[in-house]
């Protein structure tokens, strides 16, 4: 059977679960789709999602390096931009960039120094 690509799914480290939520969930407009422990006081790893973009979010220290870089292509980021600057964040407020091989980009940092490159080609 020949390879097909089904989904890639990054996986970013977090070190506080209520920073997390804040920016994935408040900020971003992520949504939950899953979560999970093995007891209730260990690390947490869930699992967000918008439009298709999913992410992992994980605690565990080996699942991950903080200061990671995801680039994640979509549609509408003049609107996406507009709608998170109108959230007035008080931890980020990113600006688009246009670089010189095209397109248009904008990058945030998450809690844990993890940058998410949103990129739309022209």
């Amino acid at each position: 059977m020949p390879l097909t690509h089904v989904q890639t799914v990054p996986i970013l480290r977090s070190f506080s679960e209520a920073k997390a939520r804040e920016f994935y969930l408040d900020f971003l407009g992520f949504q939950i789709d899953w979560e999970h422990r093995f007891e209730p006081s260990l690390p947490l790893y869930l699992q967000v999602s918008r439009t298709g973009i999913v992410l992992h979010i994980s605690e565990h220290h080996g699942d991950a390096t903080p200061g990671s870089a995801v680039r994640i292509g979509i549609s509408g980021l003049r609107d996406f931009h507009a709608e998170l600057i109108g959230k007035h964040y008080g931890n980020m407020r990113p600006g688009l960039q246009t670089p010189e091989w095209g397109g248009l980009e904008m990058t945030v940092i998450d809690p844990a120094g993890n940058r998410l490159h949103f990129v739309e080609a022209d």
